[in-house]
């Protein structure tokens, strides 16, 4: 049972917005519904989500959704796993991507690249966070400044998300949880609180 439940959209503004959601998710998140009992919440979650999801340089909307899949997952929250799996889909990620993101560092599908990004998901979205030296220093073999600004975003964007959804027990959607049962048979995913 959610801490509190969403409500309908009722302003103008965030309806507008959450089109963004329809693109990405294919549905307007319980989160956003419940954080839209105060519109300026919801306002500036959409409006800073869609900043952070924009891309200017290397990383792909596809590989965002990735990275925040293992932000997610380092933080534990089942409501983000499912969301972020099915927005990488969405994305076009591949069905090897999807089913293997969680265990990156042996799958051959992702590159060293991409590697040391995730690697850097996972290690900045720990509590506390712990990044390794040699993380650091691989991420910035491979990634601009301006890139590993945005791949930061995203993790931090996630962080509120994961504590956002993890405290309210959020709700999850029926096609969200579709996409946890079906893409996240490698971790044993299970909504939990969510259902």
């Amino acid at each position: 049972m959610p801490l509190v439940n969403p409500i309908d959209i009722t302003d103008e503004k965030v309806k507008e917005l959450v089109d963004f959601f329809n693109e990405t998710l294919g549905f307007c998140p319980n989160s956003v519904l419940t954080m839209q009992r105060r519109p300026a919440i919801a306002k500036a979650f959409v409006e800073l989500n869609m900043a952070v999801m924009e891309n200017h340089g290397e990383l792909t909307p596809e590989f965002k959704r990735l990275i925040a899949f293992v932000s997610s997952n380092t933080a534990g929250c089942r409501y983000c796993q499912a969301h972020t799996i099915r927005a990488a889909e969405r994305y076009g990620a591949s069905q090897e991507r999807l089913e293997n993101v969680w265990d990156f560092e042996n799958q051959k599908c992702f590159s060293d690249k991409e590697k040391s990004a995730l690697r850097f998901a996972h290690e900045a979205s720990m509590i506390p966070v712990n990044i390794s030296e040699l993380t650091e220093r691989e991420l910035h073999d491979h990634w601009s400044d301006d890139d590993i600004v945005e791949i930061i975003g995203v993790i931090a964007l996630f962080g509120y998300l994961n504590r956002w959804n993890d405290v309210m027990a959020t709700s999850l959607e029926e096609d969200a949880n579709t996409s946890g049962q079906d893409l996240l048979k490698g971790i044993s995913w299970v909504p939990g609180k969510h259902a």
